[in-house]
């Protein structure tokens, strides 16, 4: 995949199928419309192109943001990458970018600037300024310039269409799983292994202190989860902890650690990659440390049995 940072870096070429969006998380319905763009480019032996957009254009637009992210711009282009489009450009969102219109932005990037054939949309595409453009302003302007439109419906799962916004709430309630089915692929998050206190280590379970990547990611709710943990590559298995510790603290610090199944080794200042699979429960506060380690053996019985349930 190539990626753009500018649009001065971009060859204009009218063969073009292309998709524009913020998709974040990335999620089955995101992939529909990017397994239809790859299909479209192959069938008219044309490139495809993804357009999107950093920051989150919520998090320039609206006053006081509290938006946290499913995706960081280099886990998108990860996952961009391995589904294969050919062209991803990435605009910087600005205010003065926001205040462009739809027909001002679409005229000055997209066919003056990048070309297109055709443009493939979900069901609920808004785009431009107050996100005033929609799927019959590009089909107005299709008319006029010669490309055509077409909209990919809404994926379903249960009944309930999927989108960014339930994921986030699946992610806040800690339904991990729900989060997951809507993804099509784990809930995952890049960090960096740091010291803690070694109090896990005291207790029998020590644990890998992780520090998000970036601060605006997404964590799911406080409790215990099973997780994969990949280091150099290498898969593990075992329980992270998002949590305030309240067996041991009161100072309402949220802490991310993971105690990793049969793993002695020393990951320090190491970049890993964790993948969330299933909430085992919520957190709780112990009345002593020998209750809360008993309560961790359980913990860890529940989290070898779910990966036992997937390596079989």
């Amino acid at each position: 995949m190539e990626v753009f940072n500018s649009l001065s870096e971009v060859k204009k070429d009218k063969n073009t199928v292309i998709t524009l969006g913020t998709f974040d998380g990335i999620h089955l319905g995101h992939k529909k419309i990017i397994e239809k763009v790859i299909n479209k480019a192959e069938k008219l032996r044309a490139r495809s192109f993804l357009i999107t957009f950093d920051p989150h254009p919520r998090i320039v637009v609206s006053k006081g943001h509290t938006i946290k992210l499913l995706n960081t711009l280099q886990e998108k282009i990860e996952i961009l990458g391995d589904l294969k489009i050919q062209n991803l450009l990435i605009i910087n969102f600005t205010k003065e970018f926001s205040q462009l219109s739809s027909e001002e932005f679409f005229k000055n990037y997209i066919i003056d600037k990048i070309g297109l054939k055709e443009i493939v949309i979900g069901y609920d595409h808004h785009f431009g300024k107050g996100r005033g453009g929609d799927e019959n302003t590009l089909r107005e302007m299709g008319k006029e310039f010669d490309f055509n439109v077409t909209r990919v419906d809404a994926v379903n799962i249960n009944g309930t269409s999927v989108s960014s916004t339930k994921i986030r709430n699946a992610l806040a309630e800690g339904n991990i799983s729900l989060a997951n089915s809507f993804l099509g692929r784990y809930y995952s998050f890049h960090g960096n292994v740091v010291k803690g206190d070694g109090r896990g280590r005291l207790l029998g379970f020590p644990t890998a202190n992780i520090k998000l990547k970036e601060e605006n990611k997404l964590l799911p709710a406080i409790g215990i989860y099973a997780v994969e943990l990949i280091v150099d590559n290498v898969k593990h298995f075992g329980l992270m902890s998002i949590g305030k510790r309240p067996t041991f603290y009161n100072d309402g610090q949220l802490t991310t650690e993971i105690y990793i199944f049969d793993f002695d080794k020393n990951i320090y200042d190491k970049n890993v990659i964790v993948k969330v699979v299933e909430r085992i429960r919520g957190e709780e506060k112990y009345s002593s440390p020998e209750e809360l380690v008993a309560q961790m053996k359980k913990d860890k019985e529940a989290g070898m049995e779910i990966m036992s349930r997937l390596t079989n």
